[in-house]
């Protein structure tokens, strides 16, 4: 083979590889539609759906318009320097352990007009990486759509959304999930995202839950919860696996290799294989749905939402753990997660779906098991992963760039009364208020007996 041929090969391989893992995390979102409208009412399941639609429409605009930029040029940001963009031609000369070259070049990159965003023969990697990238924003968005379903409006949701998947997770991994990041000066680390993601999406899903309320009907006049069950299960429980197998997709997209590499490694630059990848992550959705089955009693929707718990609480550490801590990890994280999900629900925030609990909450766990299992792993020249990087990190992904701004954005929603549907069209469903049509139409045939009344012909065959 030529040279030139090999130098290809190694490219395409590349390519290849990140474009099929976008491919498939978009199994998530199939997930997604299909979790979210099994666990709404038959009276809001298009709703519920459509606003799954269009978030991936809002997010992936916003992501390739600004998203992507932010990704690399607040990376540095507020630690060693100010935001990176056009006006800046030259890198602070404090950037201590983190290796700055090729920094500024990857700014460059990110831009809408840059013509690595376009047909480029000469570059066939940024395209995909974005991709990649836009996905991941996409998933967090997602993880709060299903929180606040059945009396959020379509317009408020899709602001909350862009603002989560398109800014707010973007800096938490600039800042925690990104070669350049100054996290990586404290010694944080976090593979697959359990903060970075999950954490992100769960607190600010948390913020918005506490100005939107609960659903009519979720708590009688003493402010007991009441169950408001899935109007489709076994659909519910299709859409989660649908997300197992995006999910590993996720997974595989955190690892990083480029032509004439000679191992894979994490973001931070540490060596892996995607072989710890596959046992790992199988083992902690094994454990992590027994763990759940048996923490909620044999609930079945708590029990297949523990396969993602698990996997979440051990995803900081996915690269580094060995089975036995998984199983451990992530049994612990998915026994709990009910009993944090129920504790929710009493203190009357009405988690339509557990979002908080399983991400949320587990992504806290799966990010602060790194700082207790893994304390003391190098990276390079940066400092040793530790329990009080994790801490740090965790919190200002979780309540700096989760928490507050949810809870802050909604609260201006809600002051504006564009938070919530009004409650007539909450008792009647938003699939009549928001597109005049249910998901499962009452009749699908006409009966002979209808026929003069709704203008229909029947054939003379089928009078009696």
């Amino acid at each position: 083979m030529e040279p030139e041929a090999q130098e290809f090969l190694g490219t395409f391989v590349t390519e290849s590889y990140y474009y099929w893992a976008g491919v498939f995390m978009l199994l998530i979102h199939a997930g997604f539609l299909a979790y979210e409208g099994g666990a709404s009412r038959t009276k809001n399941v298009l709703a519920t759906m459509v606003k799954n639609l269009l978030t991936l429409s809002v997010v992936g605009l916003s992501f390739f318009f600004f998203g992507w930029w932010v990704y690399a040029g607040f990376s540095i940001w507020p630690r060693f320097g100010p935001i990176l963009g056009p006006w800046s031609s030259s890198l602070p000369a404090n950037l201590g352990t983190l290796d700055g070259d090729g920094l500024l070049d990857f700014v460059a990159t990110t831009y809408p007009w840059s013509a690595e965003m376009g047909p480029n023969l000469s570059d066939n990697l940024t395209g995909v990486f974005w991709f990649a990238f836009s996905l991941f924003a996409m998933t967090t968005a997602s993880i709060m759509s299903g929180a606040v379903i059945e009396r959020i409006r379509l317009g408020s949701y899709l602001i909350l959304a862009t603002i989560l998947g398109g800014f707010l997770w973007v800096v938490a991994g600039s800042w925690g999930w990104n070669y350049w990041g100054w996290f990586n000066t404290m010694g944080y680390h976090d593979f697959g995202c359990s903060a970075v993601v999950h954490g992100v999406s769960g607190f600010f899903a948390l913020g918005v839950l506490i100005n939107l309320g609960p659903r009519i009907g979720k708590y009688d006049i003493d402010g007991k919860p009441r169950e408001i069950r899935p109007h489709n299960l076994p659909l519910t429980m299709v859409g989660l696996m649908l997300i197992f197998v995006g999910f590993y997709a996720f997974l595989a997209g955190c690892v990083i290799f480029g032509p004439g590499a000679l191992t894979e490694t994490t973001i931070y630059g540490s060596p892996m294989t995607l072989a710890s990848v596959a046992v790992n992550t199988t083992l902690a959705l094994c454990v992590g749905i027994i763990g759940a089955y048996l923490g909620s009693k044999g609930d079945p929707f708590y029990t297949i939402s523990g396969g993602l718990a698990g996997i979440i609480s051990v995803g900081a550490g996915l690269d580094l753990y060995a089975p036995q801590l998984v199983l451990l990890i992530a049994f612990i994280g998915a026994f709990t997660m009910p009993y944090v999900g129920v504790f929710v629900e009493k203190i009357g925030i009405d988690d339509a779906v557990g979002a908080f609990a399983v991400h949320g909450y587990c992504g806290v766990l799966g990010a602060m098991a790194v700082g207790v299992m893994a304390t003391g792993y190098t990276v390079g020249d940066y400092p040793p992963t530790n329990f009080m990087a994790q801490l740090i990190g965790t919190f200002l992904c979780t309540i700096v760039l989760g928490l507050i701004p949810g809870y802050g954005c909604s609260w201006v929603l809600k002051k504006l009364n564009l938070l919530r549907v009004p409650i007539e069209e909450e008792i009647g469903g938003l699939d009549l208020g928001d597109f005049g049509i249910t998901g499962y139409p009452e009749y699908t045939i006409y009966a002979p007996e209808d026929a003069a009344v709704d203008g229909v012909s029947v054939p003379t065959s089928v009078v009696k």
